[in-house]
């Protein structure tokens, strides 16, 4: 009976095998690589979305200005973020002019002709209160980040606590301890659901609110107390590893 014939071995078409030379190059070029990337990765990143922010205050702001007071009228190519600056100059000014007695005098006969409009008038009130709120020196708003047991039990997710439930809501709430909590979603922060839970229920957390939104917006790949440069030394590490290991298999 004759033997079958192996010609994985023989065959042209299969793959030589590697050498461990050639398998430390290529694990010290991939460990460079990814070096690399999470260098340059955020930097671009972070530049692309200012440059697109400042952009699009630049489209927005242009238009409304005169021709006159456009710098690239008087120079060959047009200067990047003169709108962004004179929306701060503005708001900076507008902010002064309402500081004084005749800029709170305005400020009031707007707000009450705003108050008179049925549609306009709920969509500013609770814009306002929302700015007044995220904005301002002593607010508390999202202060704190605490568990909850959610969606089933021994199943948490994170919340953040905003300020304590006004007299009216409390007091027809169970006679406990409440907080407002809003739970976000992954991996978009913005939408998510508020409640009110009793403050027992709630485990704080000793974490930074922007620490629990890079959790919840990297769905957790991205872990507190964990930086970059952790990584980059790990990465660092594993190329000279693999760099003495090759070393050493060359040297007689």
């Amino acid at each position: 009976m004759p033997m079958p014939i192996d010609n994985s071995a023989t065959s042209p078409l299969s793959d030589p095998p590697r050498s461990a030379a050639q398998t430390g190059v290529m694990a010290r070029l991939r460990n460079y690589f990814l070096t690399g990337l999470i260098v340059a990765g955020p930097v671009a990143i972070t530049i692309w979305l200012i440059w697109s922010f400042i952009t699009w205050v630049d489209n927005v702001v242009r238009p409304v200005i005169p021709p006159a007071f456009r710098p690239e009228t008087y120079l060959p190519v047009p200067i990047p973020g003169t709108g962004l600056i004179i929306v701060l100059v503005t708001l900076t000014l507008l902010g002064f002019l309402t500081a004084n007695l005749v800029g709170r005098k305005l400020v009031a006969f707007g707000e009450s002709l705003l108050n008179h409009m049925p549609i306009v008038r709920p969509v500013y009130k609770m814009m306002k209160q929302i700015f007044a709120t995220l904005f301002a020196k002593d607010g508390s708003s999202f202060r704190k980040v605490a568990l909850v047991e959610f969606p089933a039990p021994g199943m948490w997710s994170l919340v953040f606590i905003s300020q304590e439930p006004s007299e009216e809501i409390a007091a027809r709430l169970p006679a406990k301890d409440h907080v407002s909590a809003f739970m976000p979603c992954t991996p978009n922060p913005t939408t998510g659901f508020f409640f009110y839970v009793p403050r027992k229920d709630l485990i704080e957390l000793d974490l930074p609110v922007e620490a629990a939104m890079t959790l919840l917006i990297s769905a957790g790949m991205v872990q507190p107390n964990t930086s970059a440069q952790s990584k980059l030394a790990a990465l660092a590490t594993t190329a000279r590893a693999a760099q003495a290991a090759r070393t050493t298999e060359t040297v007689p």
